[in-house]
Order: C-alpha cells, then sequence, then structure tokens
C-alpha cells in the first residue's frame, strides 16, 4: 500500500469506522447502555466488558448488555439508551491522540476521507460536528443510511461510488473483525488500528496491516515519514 515506488499515490481514499477508530466514544456508550439499565432495574455491567459489545450498532449493543434472559425488553431498553446517548454523546468522547493531525495531513496529501460505520448516522454526525471533524469527511455512512450495514459491503462500495475512486485505490481504516470482514466482502485493502476498542479479537482477524499510531497510517498512505502526523 505504500506510495514510495510511485510517481502519484497509490491510495486515493480512505473510509474510517467511527468508535474505536476516530473517536474514543466507550465512556458515553457505557453509560447510557448502563442508565437503560438501571430504568429496567438489572445491573449493570462494567465499561470494558461493554466495549466488547460494540461494532454492530446499537441494536446490537442493547441487545448483548441485556443478555438472552432479558431479551424480551430489548425494545424498552434500546429507546431508553437512545435518548440518553442522544443528550450525552459528547460528554467524554474525543478523538484519538493524533487523530486531527493525521485527517490533517491525509487531506493536505489530497485523499478523499469517508465513515463508515454501524453507529446511526444522526449520532454519528452529532459527534463529528461536535468535535470540529465533520468537515473532513467527504461524505458518512451510518448504520441506518442504508439497508444493510457492515460487513455488507454495500456501504463502502457507496462510499467508493461518491469518491469516484478505484477499489485498489481504497482502504478501510477499523478496530474490529466487523471492519475485516467488510473489506474482505467489498474486496478493499484493510488497515487496523491498534488503539481501538478490542485489538486483541482485531489481531485475532489476522488482518494484513496493522498500524499502532494515528501518524503510522499516514505514513501509509502517503510515504511521508512516521512521525509527520503526530
Amino acid at each position: 500500500m505504500s506510495a514510495a515506488a510511485h510517481p502519484r499515490r497509490v491510495v486515493e481514499h480512505v473510509v474510517f469506522d467511527l468508535d474505536g477508530t476516530l473517536v474514543d466514544s466507550r465512556a458515553d456508550l457505557a453509560a447510557s447502555v448502563n442508565h437503560a439499565l438501571r430504568r429496567l432495574r438489572l445491573p449493570e455491567l462494567p465499561a470494558a466488558v461493554l466495549a466488547g459489545y460494540v461494532g454492530e450498532g446499537a441494536r446490537m449493543l442493547v441487545r448483548r448488555a441485556l443478555g438472552p434472559a432479558h431479551r424480551d425488553r430489548l425494545d424498552e431498553a434500546l429507546a431508553l439508551f437512545l435518548e440518553h446517548y442522544g443528550a450525552h454523546l459528547l460528554d467524554a468522547t474525543r478523538p484519538y491522540p493524533g487523530i486531527p493531525a493525521a485527517l490533517e495531513a491525509l487531506a493536505a496529501a489530497g485523499t478523499a476521507l469517508s465513515v463508515l460505520t454501524n453507529k446511526p448516522e444522526r449520532l454519528s454526525r452529532a459527534i463529528l460536528d461536535g468535535l470540529g471533524l465533520a468537515s473532513r469527511f467527504a461524505a458518512i455512512v451510518g448504520g441506518d443510511s442504508l439497508p444493510t450495514r457492515k460487513p455488507d459491503p454495500a456501504g463502502l462500495e457507496h462510499l467508493r461510488a461518491l469518491a469516484r475512486t478505484a477499489r485498489e485505490a481504497t482502504v478501510l481504516v477499523g478496530d474490529s473483525p466487523i471492519d475485516v470482514a467488510t473489506a474482505a466482502a467489498a474486496r478493499t485493502e484493510f488497515c487496523g488500528v491498534l488503539w481501538g476498542l478490542a485489538p486483541d479479537a482485531l489481531r485475532a482477524a489476522a488482518p494484513a496491516r496493522l498500524v499502532a499510531r494515528p501518524d503510522e497510517l499516514v505514513a501509509l498512505v502517503t510515504g511521508a515519514r512516521a512521525g509527520s502526523a503526530a
């Protein structure tokens, strides 16, 4: 994926996952899930446990938190979660260190940037707007933007079409096995980030490329020396 051996960039389009890739949202997600559990008079769960449930959308997050014994209360719990999360999604959520600078460096290099997440689009846009990152992205596809969501490749194909970038010039960047599977389904390159919500699960999915810092991603995409976007 390095552009060093070519006169122009090989990677023209980087598609980012949101939670665990661009932003650390685990505290706000955990607080809202536990709010719903409290309202239903159910035991709260540790934030570290709930972080492992993130990645397949709000409904699946809440379903996993409820467990099989309380699945009949899913709709009620989901409504409680969404109401609370909509009001508190920026209480503690912040970009990961180095992400704003990395996005700036990629944009300066002329790389098209998009977001593909299973979080509802409205909530995703609210987070990116609130953190001052939304203007960096040409398009944002959430879990409810299309009839399907990750790991179905339709969202990634949609973003490629909007950006008019070839499959071989597009890279999906994410932190979970869901993202690995999405890239494979779309026959698109993948780069995993080790600062996310479940690095052990990501490693177990055995992606070909992993980076530990955002500036390493910039170097991989642009051929710049790692450290320039730190």
